[in-house]
């Protein structure tokens, strides 16, 4: 069963993290393989499938295009070479819908957010999008739950934007701690921002991950982290600006199933003593007052005549005083635990 999207703003009903399967620019413009990767998000147990919705002509100035992409390219063919076509929305949210995940994407520009509104239930805001408060603005004003990754910002540019979310009437915002290289060295990760966009700001928090492998996710969840976002490819040897860094899909099902069992490892917090499962050795571990040496009908305790000893059947150690003292009320042999209907 896949989180909802309510359960992330009341903790009280879920500790699932939603876990979101990022496809980004991974499906090489080619629909048959963004399809193939929604299937491996879906048997993976991933919550969300997510696209990126830009255009050349609105991301980067053509003064830029000097500037070399991974393929030596200049940045306009690079990012026309990558781009999610907008045509293939509606058929990527159905075919999510049919395999159980959630779709949407991040929107970078006016026309990708009205786009995305017909066919997503969320938004997504990339980091280097944290500072177009015009962009947050018309996303939050749909007032779909706006996910916005702080990659790069300090807490004056994360309180623009969550500000700008509520001017549109919107409080559904969830932060992700992100750091914006690709890969991320773990150094710079600093998971602890987490918490302290969750105290400043009273939302739910997460990380969005670029380092190499699944760890820092799954300790991301240890600490709190209500949402995982991460990028994963079919194949971390094909072509694209975003496949090396990726996971593939025995890791994507790996770390799903690794922060699964550190979320029931999670618990509530209260302790209540053994647990139904640890019952048993709970018996046989503990220890109780034993006799050091064979005890006759009658004699007086002494504390030398008394032993902490497994298995936990007889009193309690913490007793001992109250024991020392008393009339044994039959024989005790030597190495037995001492339970009350001993004692005189």
């Amino acid at each position: 069963m896949n989180l909802k999207l309510d359960e992330l703003f009341d903790r009280k009903e879920s500790n699932r993290t939603f876990i979101i399967a990022e496809i980004g620019a991974n499906h090489n413009r080619s629909l048959p393989l963004a399809k193939e990767m929604i299937d491996v998000a879906a048997e993976s147990g991933a919550d969300a499938a997510k696209f990126q919705i830009y255009s050349a002509s609105t991301l980067y100035s053509a003064k830029n295009d000097n500037s070399l992409g991974y393929d030596g390219s200049g940045l306009t063919a690079l990012i026309e070479s990558v781009k999610t076509p907008r045509g293939w929305l509606p058929e990527l949210s159905e075919y999510c819908k049919k395999k159980g995940v959630l779709f949407f994407a991040a929107p970078f520009d006016m026309a990708a957010v009205d786009e995305l509104d017909a066919v997503s239930e969320l938004f997504k805001i990339a980091s280097f999008e944290i500072v177009d408060l015009p962009l947050i603005r018309r996303a939050a004003s749909k007032g779909k739950p706006m996910i916005i990754a702080a990659g790069l910002a300090g807490m004056g540019e994360i309180e623009d934007a969550y500000n700008a979310c509520l001017e549109q009437g919107n409080d559904k915002i969830i932060f992700l701690q992100c750091a914006s290289c690709y890969p991320s060295p773990a150094s710079i990760m600093n998971l602890r921002a987490m918490e302290t966009m969750r105290r400043a700001f009273g939302t739910p928090v997460g990380l969005s991950d670029h380092t190499l492998g699944i760890h820092i996710s799954v300790a991301a969840v240890a600490m709190g982290a209500s949402v995982i976002e991460k990028h994963f490819t079919m194949d971390r040897t094909m072509k694209g600006p975003d496949h090396s860094f990726a996971i593939e899909p025995n890791e994507l099902r790996e770390m799903v199933r690794q922060i699964r069992e550190v979320e029931s490892a999670m618990g509530d917090g209260f302790k209540r003593g053994p647990s139904r499962e640890e019952f048993d050795i709970y018996n046989m571990a503990r220890r109780s007052l034993h006799a050091a040496v064979d005890i006759p009908s009658g004699t007086r305790i002494e504390r030398e005549m008394l032993i902490s000893k497994r298995p936990g059947h007889g009193i309690r150690p913490k007793y001992l005083e109250w024991v020392v003292g008393r009339r044994a009320g039959r024989d005790i042999p030597e190495d037995s635990w001492i339970t009350m209907d001993m004692l005189d």
